[in-house]
C-alpha cells in the first residue's frame, strides 16, 4: 500500500474506466458544491469506442466536455495528473485493467467497483500493488470520500445526501468499513455526533480485499488532521485482530470507536453467509462477538449495538476537547436533473421545434395521431399514408389512387434526364448511394420535375382570377413569362406523352370533376396553334389535377390550405418522391455493372476557344 497516509486532496483527479454517466455526474456535481477549481474526473475509458470523442456532461448549470480514450496508456499519457482510476470494468475484465493500471506510473490508487473478482486475481492485486508501492480499494467497493474534496463514483449518494451528511466540507474524522452501504449510513452519524468525516473509505466486501482495515486506519493515524478514528468491521475473518494488536502496541494512539456487525449469528444455529463474501464466520475467533470484546479488552470503544454507534462516537470527541469552531460552508445552488424535475412535473420548458405529424414519444410512432401498427394492419395504401404525413388527412380513395399513380409514372423516365444522369455519374464516380441521389435531386427546378407547383400556380391564379384561356396566355406573354407546365421537348400532340395520357383518363373516370384539367386542356388547344410540342406535360398535368383533387373532396381543405400548399411547393414532392425511386435503381444498377468512372466524349463538345492574338497575346 502506498506509504503516503494522503491518498486525496482537493486537486485530485481520476480516470474512469468504462462509461459511467450517473457516477461521473455525481462526482462533478460533488466538485461543485466544494468549490474545486477543476473536475475531479480527467478522462473516460471507452475499449469499446471504435474512435474517441468527448462525454458532454455538466459542471453546475455549464455543459463541459470530458475526452474519451480507447485504452489507458493513451489516457494516461496525456492525462499525467490524473493518479487514480476508478475500474468500473466488469468483474471478468478488473484483473487485467487493473494490472495494468498498477503498472502505469502516473497511477497511484486503483479503485475496483466490481464484485465477484475470484479470490486467486484479487489475491494477486494485491500483493502487486504493495510491491508497486500503490494502493487499491476493492474489489467490491462502493469507493471512498475526501470530505471537501473528492469522490469516488457513487460514494455518498445523490448530492442531496451528501449535504445533509455534512460531506462537502472538511472534519476530524477518519473512518474505514468493509460495506458501502452502511458507509452511507456512518457517514450521516459522524456527521450529526462530530465535526465531521475527513476521509471515509469501504474497502469492500470481498474475502481479499486490496487494502485493509487496519491499512486504513494507520494511514488515518498519521495524519495530523485526523483527530479519531471510526471504524464498521464485520462477522468473519480475522482482520479486526489486527487493528487489536495495532491499538496494543501503540501503533494506534488515537481514540477509536469500533463495532464489528453480525453479533445476530450467533443467535442463530449453523454457519451464517451475510451479504458479502467475506462476511462469514469459520471459527469462534471470526464472530462478531469475539471480536468486538477483543477490541473492547484493549481499550477500543465498542458500543453494544450499532443503535448506540453514535452515542459513542459522540462522546468520544467530545473528549477530545477540540477547539474548533463549527460553521456552515457555503454551499452553491445545486442545479437539479432536468429529467427527474419533468418526470416529477416541476418544470416547463419551451420547445425548440413544433411537429404536428408525428409523434414518437410513446411506445410507438404515432401518423397523425394514428398509430404506426395500425397503419400497417390496415394495410394502408401509400397514397393514404402520404396524406396522414403531408396534409394530416384521411383522403378519399380516388385522391390517395391518384398519388399513388403519380408516384409510379414519375418513378423513372430513363438515363438522359438531368436527375438520373447525375445520378449515374456520380455513382460512376465511387461516391455514395446518399451523394449519388442527392445529385439527382438537386436537378429537380423549373426545367424538370419543378414545374409542378408552379403549374399549379400560374394555371390556379387565372382561374381564380376569371381570365380566359386566350387571356391568360397574352397575360403571361406580356409579363414575358413562359406558362410552366406547358411545352415538352420530344413529346407532342403528334407524339403524346402516354403519363398525361393515363393521368387525364384516370382523373375523367374517378373525379367528381376536373374543372382545372379542362381549362389547361383549352390554354393546350391555342398553344398547339403556335407549336406542336406546347402541350400540357407532365408536370402541368399533375399540378392541375392535384388542384381538382382538393376541390373534389369539399370541406377536407380550407381555401388557405389549398394555397400553401402551392406557395410551400409540396407539389413538386410528388415528383422528387417518385423520382427517387429511380434514382436509387440507377445508382443500383452503375454498383452492379461496375461501371468505371464517366468521360464525357470530347466529339459531344463544342470547343469554340477565343483566338489569343485577340486577347491581345503574340504567340
Amino acid at each position: 500500500m502506498n506509504n503516503d497516509y494522503q491518498l486525496f486532496t482537493r486537486k485530485t483527479r481520476a480516470i474512469i474506466f468504462n462509461l459511467q454517466a450517473n457516477a461521473i455526474q455525481r462526482m462533478l456535481d460533488f466538485d461543485y458544491v466544494c468549490k474545486r477549481e477543476k473536475p475531479s474526473v480527467a478522462a473516460i475509458i471507452n475499449p469499446n469506442a471504435k474512435r474517441g470523442g468527448y462525454h458532454k456532461t455538466f459542471w453546475g448549470t455549464k455543459e463541459i466536455l470530458i475526452p474519451i480514450y480507447q485504452n489507458l496508456t493513451e489516457a494516461s499519457a496525456k492525462h499525467q495528473d490524473a493518479d487514480v482510476l476508478i475500474n468500473f470494468s466488469s468483474f471478468r475484465s478488473a484483473y487485467p485493467t487493473s494490472m495494468e493500471a498498477l503498472d502505469i506510473d502516473t497511477f497511484r490508487t486503483v479503485v475496483i467497483i466490481a464484485e465477484g473478482v475470484p479470490e486467486r486475481r484479487a489475491r494477486k492485486l494485491a500483493a502487486y500493488a504493495k510491491l508497486k508501492n500503490k494502493t487499491v480499494i476493492g474489489p467490491a467497493t462502493v469507493g471512498g470520500i475526501l470530505a471537501g474534496g473528492f469522490k469516488i463514483g457513487n460514494t455518498g449518494g445523490t448530492i442531496q445526501n451528501i449535504i445533509a451528511s455534512g460531506l462537502h466540507k472538511s472534519g476530524s474524522v477518519g473512518f474505514v468499513s468493509k460495506s458501502g452501504g452502511m458507509s452511507n449510513e456512518a457517514y450521516n452519524i459522524i456527521h450529526k455526533n462530530t465535526d465531521g468525516l475527513y476521509e471515509g473509505i469501504a474497502i469492500g466486501g470481498d474475502a481479499n480485499p486490496g487494502s485493509t482495515l487496519i491499512e486504513h486506519l494507520l494511514r488515518y493515524e498519521a495524519n495530523p488532521k485526523v483527530k479519531m478514528l471510526v471504524c464498521l468491521g464485520e462477522v468473519g475473518g480475522t482482520e479486526e485482530y489486527k487493528i487489536v494488536e495495532a491499538v496494543k502496541s501503540g501503533k494506534i494512539t488515537k481514540p477509536v470507536v469500533c463495532w464489528v456487525t453480525g453479533t445476530i449469528a450467533s443467535k442463530m444455529t449453523g454457519e451464517v453467509q451475510f451479504g458479502h463474501a467475506g462476511a462469514k464466520a469459520g471459527s469462534d475467533k471470526e464472530t462478531a462477538g469475539a471480536k468486538n470484546k477483543a477490541l473492547k479488552e484493549v481499550g477500543v470503544v465498542v458500543p453494544e449495538s450499532f443503535d448506540d454507534y453514535g452515542e459513542k462516537i459522540r462522546e468520544t470527541f467530545e473528549k477530545l476537547n477540540l477547539k474548533t469552531v463549527k460553521t456552515e460552508k457555503t454551499v452553491p445552488p445545486i442545479p437539479e436533473d432536468y429529467k427527474q424535475l419533468k418526470a416529477e412535473s416541476k418544470v416547463r420548458k419551451p420547445t425548440n421545434i413544433i411537429c404536428t405529424i408525428t409523434d414518437d414519444t410513446g411506445e410507438e410512432p404515432l401518423y397523425a395521431g394514428l398509430p404506426m401498427s395500425k397503419v400497417i394492419e390496415s394495410n394502408m395504401p401509400l397514397g393514404e399514408m402520404i396524406g396522414l404525413l403531408w396534409f394530416k388527412k384521411k383522403l378519399p380513395d380516388f385522391a390517395a389512387k391518384y398519388i399513388e399513380i403519380v408516384l409510379r409514372l414519375t418513378a423513372d423516365h430513363g438515363p438522359c434526364v438531368s436527375g438520373a444522369h447525375n445520378t449515374i455519374v456520380t455513382a460512376r464516380a465511387g461516391r455514395d448511394l446518399m451523394s449519388a441521389v442527392a445529385s439527382g435531386i438537386l436537378t429537380i427546378g423549373p426545367r424538370f420535375g419543378g414545374a409542378v407547383s408552379g403549374a399549379a400556380k400560374h394555371f390556379g391564379n387565372a382561374i381564380a382570377q376569371g381570365m380566359t384561356p386566350l387571356e391568360f396566355i397574352k397575360y403571361m406573354k406580356a409579363k414575358g413569362v413562359n406558362i410552366q407546365g406547358i411545352g415538352h421537348r420530344i413529346k407532342s400532340a403528334t407524339n403524346p406523352d402516354v403519363r398525361v395520357t393515363l393521368l387525364k383518363k384516370f382523373a375523367k373516370e374517378n373525379f367528381p370533376k376536373t374543372t382545372h384539367l379542362d381549362y389547361a386542356l383549352e390554354v393546350e388547344k391555342i398553344t398547339l396553334t403556335k407549336r406542336n410540342n406546347l402541350i400540357l406535360n407532365v408536370d402541368g398535368c399533375i399540378g392541375v389535377l392535384f388542384l381538382d383533387l382538393m376541390e373534389s373532396c369539399g370541406d377536407l381543405f380550407s381555401e388557405k390550405e389549398k394555397e400553401e400548399i402551392i406557395e410551400f411547393g409540396i407539389l413538386n414532392g410528388l415528383f422528387m418522391l417518385g423520382r427517387t425511386i429511380g434514382m436509387i435503381g440507377h445508382y443500383f444498377d452503375q454498383n452492379r455493372l461496375r461501371s468505371r468512372l464517366y468521360r464525357h466524349p470530347m466529339d459531344d463538345v463544342l470547343y469554340d476557344t477565343p483566338d489569343p492574338k485577340d486577347l491581345g497575346y503574340d504567340l
